[in-house]
């Protein structure tokens, strides 16, 4: 038998085949000795292809989980912020319980300045208070020889005299700038006066805007959402 030699032209009929006619390629490539490489291909694609599809189903429960851990993250910080809120209350109904109290002479000076040594804290950003105690023989403060006491808190080279009243009324801002006035002279240092209250009569306010004392709530005011 001859074994024939393809001409050219078969040749490039052959290849021209094998890259437009799909089928005749694999069928030549079986006979190749390609066709076991080819189903172990084929198999290596479809184990691929699941393995893309369980990656996807896993990144969409991640997604979701993602999801819900936001939704509790928001529900955690909903909840501190409520709880937050709860003790802002309680405290200040402590507080107004303190200044009823006391205006009823249920509790006593000491325990009422006890009860509110924080609210000076909060309204001062300080948690060191000092007192401040002086024989006033001229009787500048009470227009008679007395001792005169007084809360005083120094921050930042600034004296502040602070008083803390259940009640204020005008008398009690005239008595604490006469005692701003006496500390004014006795240490020769201009100090800033505050006093806070649970409850404030009108010419409260009215006198210590003139006489240049600054008044402070018990409790907050809370603004409207």
């Amino acid at each position: 038998m001859v074994n024939r030699v393809l001409t050219k032209e078969e040749k490039e009929k052959i290849l021209e085949t094998l890259k437009e006619d799909r089928e005749f390629r694999y069928v030549l490539m079986g006979f190749l000795g390609f066709k076991e490489l080819l189903e172990r291909f084929a198999k290596l694609e479809e184990r691929q292809q699941k393995l893309e599809e369980r990656f996807a189903q896993l990144e969409e429960r991640f997604a979701k989980l993602e999801e819900r851990q936001q939704k509790l993250e928001e529900r955690q910080q909903a909840l501190e912020e409520r709880f937050v809120r709860v003790e802002e209350e309680i405290r200040d109904l402590r507080r107004v319980l303190s200044v009823i109290a006391h205006r009823f002479d249920v509790l006593s000076e000491a325990g009422f300045r006890e009860a509110m040594k924080y609210v000076v804290e909060e309204v001062l950003g300080t948690a060191k208070i000092e007192q401040w105690i002086y024989r006033d023989n001229e009787g500048f403060v009470y227009g008679y020889p007395s001792v005169v006491e007084v809360d005083i808190v120094v921050r930042d080279r600034e004296h502040v005299l602070v008083e803390v009243k259940s009640r204020v009324s005008k008398g009690n801002v005239a008595e604490l700038y006469r005692i701003m006035k006496l500390y004014e002279k006795v240490k020769g240092v201009k100090p800033k006066a505050v006093i806070i209250g649970g409850f404030i009569d009108p010419e409260a306010y009215e006198a210590a805007a003139k006489l240049n004392v600054e008044i402070k709530l018990v409790i907050k005011e809370k603004k409207l959402p």
